[in-house]
């Protein structure tokens, strides 16, 4: 196996590009920012990415103690891959990214592939003016996978599993989701074709889009 590459540089950037530069790099932690996941979720999450190539990545990261292996305890036994204390430092450094790219004069308009980043993608389309002083908790099932995703007091939180009393409970799939949050489908819509089932509150739902926005809508109703 060849050398990882270096800048050779002392600046804490080119350190930092040492051991995140890589390609696929970011995305792992990405993946890993709602908390720890098989070889084998990651391979679903990252289609485009050879397991010889994770494997390596993932390796890189357990050295450099941007990522930690472990046993899970019955009644699941498995191994999963987590994110360090240090690692987590990186949410900031991927959130700002995504915000940054968004504002580009041509900015993705498909969502992405994997379930986990269309969720933590509401963190870039979160409007704290729009929700300031609100509560609402929402329980998401994307995929079959389950999220929550709560606004508390004008913040929000995300994390995986179940809401414990949700203000309303979403199934839907990804594209649905994505075109719902950026106005390309209404509610009406989606909810007669049953792309989204809602239990719940439904007033709340339908104020999704105006808590989750995409920045360039904020730009031109400034």
């Amino acid at each position: 196996m060849a050398p990882k590459r270096s800048y050779a540089d002392g600046c804490a950037t080119a350190y930092a590009l040492d051991i995140m530069g890589e390609r696929w790099g970011l995305l792992i932690v990405r993946e890993l920012l709602l908390g720890p996941k098989r070889f084998t979720d990651l391979r679903l999450d990252l289609p485009g990415m050879s397991p010889t190539v994770l494997a390596q990545r993932l390796r890189e990261f357990i050295r450099a103690d941007v990522v930690r292996h472990r046993r899970l305890p019955p009644p699941t036994p498995s191994h999963v891959y987590e994110l360090t204390e240090w690692g987590y430092k990186l949410d900031p450094v991927i959130q700002s990214l995504g915000t940054w790219a968004l504002q580009s004069p041509d900015p993705p308009r498909t969502p992405p592939q994997s379930v986990d980043a269309n969720v933590l993608s509401l963190r870039v389309m979160f409007d704290p003016v729009a929700a300031e002083g609100r509560t609402v908790r929402f329980g998401l099932h994307v995929d079959e996978r389950r999220y929550q995703v709560c606004v508390v007091a004008g913040e929000l939180h995300l994390a995986r599993g179940e809401v414990d009393a949700p203000d309303a409970t979403i199934d839907t799939n990804i594209a649905t989701l994505h075109a719902y949050l950026c106005r390309a489908r209404s509610l009406r819509d989606s909810l007669e074709c049953g792309d989204i089932l809602v239990r719940g509150n439904m007033a709340a739902v339908a104020e999704l889009p105006t808590l989750f926005r995409p920045i360039r809508h904020r730009t031109r109703t400034a």
